[in-house]
């Protein structure tokens, strides 16, 4: 399982889902990384989601090396770490399918981004929940390259990038994710989510939601709200359905202002033009983050109990996605299959 953390895509490390984590590696017996993507103001959008897609890209290249089965392997996350449980599918699947989509409204703006990319070296660090080391590091420049945009010029002193089309792409399909009170409609509003909150009193401060927008949404008037990449909830059905895979363990809280449109793109999820089985669980009287109270001996209550129904989902996942790989290795040997 590869792990996003959340923090309006500003603040926040690859430890702070530890419990979550910890509960992973022990119902299911899986190894997790969790992702230290790079963060705003320094890296606005779309890094975050790059830098979560190349985490996948690294993981399936190397999964013999880490002891990784490539055909079990689901993302999770929370709160903005759960938008890129959607959206890093979609930025893959694109990527895989040469499908380009702008990064900008503003075409100097997407070259300037597509261009300075080829050059940067900084690198994601993926570390395991039982240490701290690097499992590696993958270049940002593998999604941000020229070719994505058709652009094959080089920034000042960097070689020169093929075009993505000439660039040899894995084979990927990720069998589950898992997202925690995700934002899906970046089209919608701070005021308007907060209208649709149960519990104004249990509201986030529109202090750190004010400066997630302005720090991960710059330079503004220049990002696409629209974007699949920053709001999956609105993307097209098509997309859906041939980008995320077929199982979606999804979580959103009572007192939360993404409810709304969490409960909109599960029902978009679950109808029969995207058809994905979704196990959905709206937690009752609790707000955004609820799971993360900073008591470590007091735990909050049923943060437990919905982490554990959640593993034995997605422990159904591992075991079911097994079961389909042997059939199919066995058929490719032309071995009878007993039942």
């Amino acid at each position: 399982m590869i792990n996003f953390h959340g923090g309006g895509f500003t603040l926040g490390t690859s430890h702070d889902d530890a419990r979550w984590i910890g509960t992973v590696v022990d119902e299911c017996h899986a190894v997790v990384a969790s992702v230290e993507y790079r963060l705003a103001p320094e890296y606005a959008f779309p890094t975050a989601v790059d830098d979560g897609a190349d985490a996948v890209l690294y993981i399936a290249e190397h999964a013999e090396e880490l002891g990784i089965d490539k055909n079990k392997i689901a993302l999770s996350g929370f709160s903005s770490g759960g938008n890129m449980a959607f959206t890093v599918p979609l930025r893959l699947y694109d990527y895989l399918t040469d499908f380009a989509r702008p990064m900008s409204r503003n075409p100097r703006e997407a070259m300037f981004r597509t261009i300075t990319s080829a050059s940067q070296t900084g690198p994601v660090q993926i570390h395991s929940n039982s240490s701290s080391s690097t499992l590696g590091a993958a270049k940002p420049s593998v999604l941000s390259g020229a070719g994505e945009y058709n652009l094959n010029v080089p920034a000042a002193g960097a070689s020169k990038q093929p075009p993505a089309t000439q660039i040899e792409k894995p084979t990927i399909s990720l069998c589950a994710i898992v997202p925690w009170y995700p934002s899906t409609d970046y089209t919608r509003t701070r005021e308007q989510r907060r209208a649709t909150i149960l519990r104004k009193d249990q509201d986030l401060p529109a202090l750190f939601t004010d400066l997630f927008d302005e720090s991960y949404l710059h330079p503004p008037d220049t990002i696409p709200l629209d974007s699949p990449y920053l709001s999956p909830g609105i993307t097209t059905d098509e997309h859906l359905r041939n980008a995320l895979p077929s199982d979606i363990i999804m979580h959103t809280c009572e007192w939360d202002m993404l409810l709304k449109e969490g409960q909109d793109l599960h029902e978009r999820l679950i109808s029969k033009n995207v058809d994905k089985n979704v196990v959905y669980t709206m937690i009752k009287g609790v707000p955004h983050g609820w799971d993360k109270a900073p008591n470590p001996v007091k735990p909050t209550p049923g943060v437990k109990e919905h982490y554990l129904k959640a593993c034995n989902e997605l422990r159904r996942v591992f075991e079911d996605n097994t079961s389909s790989a042997e059939l199919m290795d066995r058929r490719r040997k032309s071995v009878p299959v007993v039942r």
